[in-house]
């Protein structure tokens, strides 16, 4: 394997404004030059939804979705892959609704796939649906794409099963408001032998139900648990590296340990 650009947009989007939300990343990734580019957790909605509702109403169909028919026509002029958060509306054929903390790859030509959060984080529980989607690995110019969101990183046996699937690279949309995940990130990049970027978000969000607080500290960490970028907490940052993604296949720590 070659090298590759990957990359990170650290930002503060404002709570329920999709539209000026979307203009802030198509405007920071206009003259990007990178091969793919994480976004943080919910990026175009914002975070504290006061109840399930005002969730639903924020939220879009992947298949009918301006937000991302847009970052589609970015990833297809910038020949680019994103990794971005998204809230997800799904009416099934039953009329039942549902409503996911997503993550999308898109690509230049499609969504190529879509991940649904698994470990929802204290209040989301209350109005988002569980995910169901299995963790699985696209790949990306030859490149093994592994994908989780936020509080994913708490528990080692996602980013282990990503691995043991074939990921290079763990990109992980974040809307992180504990302490803790930064440095458990690069123990996850170390243990399993792969990149990993963390797109976090920061500023405060405050809502007529309470207020929270992200803590930003974007980076990006190599298969030794190195981190190669890291934003400050309260800082727009769009940070970009170019990686030698054939480290991420040697696992030949010693002579002897592989």
């Amino acid at each position: 394997m070659g090298m590759l650009k990957i990359g990170f947009f650290q930002f503060n989007p404002e709570f329920g404004r999709i539209r000026n939300n979307l203009e802030m990343v198509l405007g920071a990734l206009d003259g990007v030059q990178a091969d793919i580019i994480v976004l943080p957790e919910l990026p175009f909605t914002g975070y504290f939804f006061k109840d399930r509702q005002e969730l639903f109403d924020l939220a879009e169909p992947v298949d009918d979705s301006p937000t991302v028919d847009a970052l589609l026509h970015l990833c297809r002029r910038r020949q680019l892959h994103l990794v971005t958060g998204f809230a997800e509306k799904v009416v099934d054929d039953e009329n039942v609704d549902r409503v996911f903390n997503s993550a999308l790859l898109i690509g230049p030509d499609n969504v190529v796939h879509t991940y649904r959060k698994l470990h929802l984080f204290n209040t989301e529980k209350g109005y988002f649906d569980p995910g169901d989607t299995l963790l699985e690995i696209s790949v990306v110019r030859g490149v093994r794409i592994g994908m989780m969101v936020c509080f994913d990183w708490a528990f080692p046996e996602v980013a282990r099963i990503l691995a043991l699937k074939g990921a290079d690279i763990i990109c992980h949309p974040s809307n992180l408001v504990l302490t803790h995940c930064q440095q458990a990130m690069c123990t996850r990049a170390l243990e399993n032998g792969v990149y990993t970027v963390t797109a976090n978000r920061y500023g405060t969000e405050m809502r007529a139900h309470g207020e929270l607080t992200f803590t930003g500290q974007s980076q990006i960490t190599d298969p030794l648990g190195k981190r190669h970028s890291k934003a400050k907490p309260h800082e727009r940052c769009l940070s970009v590296v170019e990686i030698d993604v054939s480290r991420a296949r040697n696992n030949q720590l010693t002579a002897k340990n592989n």
